[in-house]
């Protein structure tokens, strides 16, 4: 019904009784069909009300005692994500989907990782990421004014601020270290608490660089209009202490880094115990209890710091912590405490917690990024879906799109493991989606770190294979084109198979070489794809000939209109020898189709067809085989008789025509006959496979 309503009218009728069932305490099947339609309730009422009303009834349905009811909350997690602004999306959304990944029964957590890419996709900005998907679903590229203007052009009021997730991000140089912001810094968001405050200490402590830098004036920014303007402490900042003993410095870098991981504990404490008079309400229970896990965490994270050695070496002890809220800035040691990538003994400390550093960004909350990264860790198979890191690599390139290019370094580890994995359905995947994943990262990026993994999918299975050759001018056309003319040896190596039967497989690369023809000059076209397309046009099966023809109709249209007429000729006179003169009727009447196309595309001048393929084309009214001389018939009749070079008068090819469609007209054979007279009786449109007929 929400879908037929207006907006108005399914708040006013229909959402109070929607509310009362998500809390029917008898029928576990009524609570299940609300989750289940959950995201399709929240689009129709809009974002107000469902951060309103709606929310609070989803936090207390992820927390239902029946896992079956966890489990379809994990699965409408998007679409609820997607109607919500980005500060809920964060500080409700994000921490609650981190209980669902945790859950204890395996069909949740199942569920809710085969959910973690597209739920991270929703942090996407499409301004800061340039790009946007066409109606077709193809990624386009955009510019940043172009973008902006077409994406706030398509939402409403109420959801401006959904997906601009970088307005709690601090706009501080990539330089600026925690320990000279004078406030505590709430990290990445492991808690309900709002990132408000954080995004406004860390612009407290950096304003000066936030005026200095310019802005684009087609972002909008949340921040900037719906706040008070922030007071300058930059005086304050001068007056405070510089030199302080190396004791001070420790217990200082100590107490930042706690800090950096988890909000205080103190803080989080007083929290809870703002909490505690409004426990009666599910929406404050389910509060309460994941503040009580992170200051379990916070706590935890600070005996491991006072636990750590208090004596260490000035040349290995970490001298700066980063600040987690300025983007790419890598997170200390201390900070990495809680990582899903902290290892397990001291002494490899070093090269696990720079791989951390490497994996930090600003754009989604960092917790659900590293519960994405570790979909790969064979231990994830285990315990949550054999086909776990198949569903990694299916959402990758949304995850990729949501944190930019900028953020690469975080996922090229996770890309390149999904890639060497040993289930070929993984690789299987990103091979169909690479030349997506291409556009999202740029030429820079495409050259340097799917090129390797793009050759590799080139010789692995056909089932792999095909992936790339379904798209391979999509990627190809990314490519310079320097880089791109090595590929020209390579493609040679489509033809051959693991199964000769799939012929699907040269069927799509005769498709992709119709396209893959403007890449490339007219020499390289002739010198590699033309010996190509007449090895398809010999093909044994029907459907892959018809299709090659096309192919050499698109060659010879690449070479004239590129004024290689000469190149032309000795094609004309190689598919005169091989087609023409071939022993086998279907390579004449191949003869015949090829010539039909060149005339009705008109990819070569009339009289050049006319002095070179017309005069071969009328010595098969008298071949042997109907099917050769019926197909003949439809050429001249259907398709070159229709031109106006061909009927004028003076043309000295229109008698030898004439003439032939007349002894046609006479043949033996009834249907090239009827194909050759002049007012057939009925209109006879066939495709390719109809005109074949072996």
């Amino acid at each position: 019904m929400i879908s037929m309503l207006g907006k108005q009218t399914v708040e006013q009728m229909l959402l109070p009784r929607f509310c009362d069932l998500c809390s029917d305490s008898k029928l576990f099947q009524v609570r299940k069909v609300c989750a289940a339609n959950f995201g399709d309730v929240c689009n129709a009422v809009g974002q107000e009300a469902t951060e309103k009303f709606l929310i609070p009834k989803f936090l207390e349905l992820c927390s239902d005692s029946a896992w079956g009811m966890r489990k379809v909350c994990a699965e409408c997690f998007m679409s609820v994500s997607y109607t919500t602004s980005s500060e809920v999306r964060r500080t409700k959304l994000s921490p609650l989907f981190i209980t669902l990944i945790s859950d204890p029964c395996r069909w949740v957590r199942q569920t809710a990782f085969q959910s973690l890419g597209p739920f991270i996709s929703t942090f996407a900005n499409p301004s800061s990421a340039g790009l946007y998907v066409k109606e077709d679903g193809t990624l386009s590229i955009r510019s940043p004014a172009d973008d902006a203007n077409h994406f706030y052009s398509r939402i409403s009021n109420d959801k401006m601020n959904t997906t601009l997730t970088s307005d709690m991000s601090c706009n501080a140089s990539s330089n600026c270290k925690v320990q000279k912001c004078p406030v505590e810094c709430t990290g990445e968001t492991r808690t309900i608490v709002s990132l408000e405050a954080t995004s406004s200490h860390c612009k407290k402590a950096h304003g000066s660089h936030v005026t200095d830098e310019p802005r684009p004036t087609d972002l909008f920014n949340s921040f900037l209009y719906w706040r008070s303007p922030l007071p300058d402490i930059s005086e304050e900042l001068e007056l405070l202490p510089v030199e302080q003993s190396n004791a001070d410095s420790k217990r200082e870098l100590k107490a930042v880094s706690v800090c950096n991981t988890y909000m205080a504990s103190s803080d989080i404490q007083m929290v809870i115990q703002s909490l505690q008079g409004h426990l009666d309400d599910p929406d404050v229970q389910a509060q309460v209890q994941v503040l009580s896990a992170a200051l379990r965490a916070a706590e935890l994270d600070s005996d491991s710091q006072d636990e750590m050695p208090s004596t260490q070496d000035d040349s290995t002890s970490p001298q700066e912590e980063y600040c987690p809220e300025c983007p790419a800035e890598p997170l200390s040691l201390s900070q990495s405490t809680g990582s899903l990538y902290e290892p397990e003994q001291e002494d490899q400390s070093t090269d696990s917690f720079s791989e951390d550093k490497a994996k930090v960004q600003d754009v989604v909350p960092q917790p659900l990024l590293d519960q994405y990264l570790s979909m790969t860790d064979p231990v994830r198979a285990q315990t949550v879906d054999t086909e776990i890191t198949k569903h990694c690599a299916y959402s990758l390139p949304g995850v990729a799109l949501t944190l930019g290019r900028q953020n690469w370094h975080c996922l090229k580890d996770t890309y390149e493991t999904l890639a060497a994995d040993v289930q070929w359905k993984v690789r299987r995947t990103l091979a169909f989606s690479i030349h997506e994943l291409a556009v999202i990262l740029g030429d820079q990026l495409t050259a340097a770190d799917l090129v390797p993994i793009f050759n590799a999918f080139l010789k692995d299975l056909d089932e792999v294979r095909i992936g790339v050759l379904k798209h391979l001018y999509d990627f190809l056309k990314l490519l310079h084109s320097d880089m791109r003319r090595e590929y020209l040896y390579q493609l040679q190596e489509f033809l051959t198979t693991e199964n000769i039967r799939n012929w699907r497989f040269r069927y799509e690369l005769a498709e992709q070489l119709i396209l893959i023809l403007e890449l490339y000059n007219p020499k390289d076209v002739y010198d590699y794809l033309r010996i190509i397309a007449l090895t398809l046009c010999s093909d044994k099966i029907s459907e892959v000939r018809w299709i090659s023809f096309k192919l050499v109709v698109a060659i010879l249209h690449k070479l004239y209109s590129n004024g290689e007429n000469q190149l032309g000729i000795n094609f004309i006179n190689e598919l005169i020898l091989q087609f023409r003169h071939s022993p086998k009727w279907v390579g004449r009447q191949a003869f015949a189709f090829i010539c039909q196309a060149v005339v009705q595309e008109e990819c070569i001048p009339a009289d050049q067809f006319a002095s070179h393929l017309l005069p071969n084309l009328l010595s098969l009214a008298s071949d042997p085989v109907p099917n050769v001389r019926v197909l003949l018939a439809k050429a001249l009749k259907q398709t070159l008789l229709e031109k106006a070079y061909f009927t004028s008068l003076g043309n000295p090819y229109l008698d030898a025509v004439e003439k032939t469609v007349l002894t046609m007209q006479l043949d033996r054979d009834q249907d090239v006959r009827f194909f050759s007279s002049t007012e057939p009786k009925r209109h006879i449109t066939s495709s390719p496979t109809e005109q074949s007929v072996d």
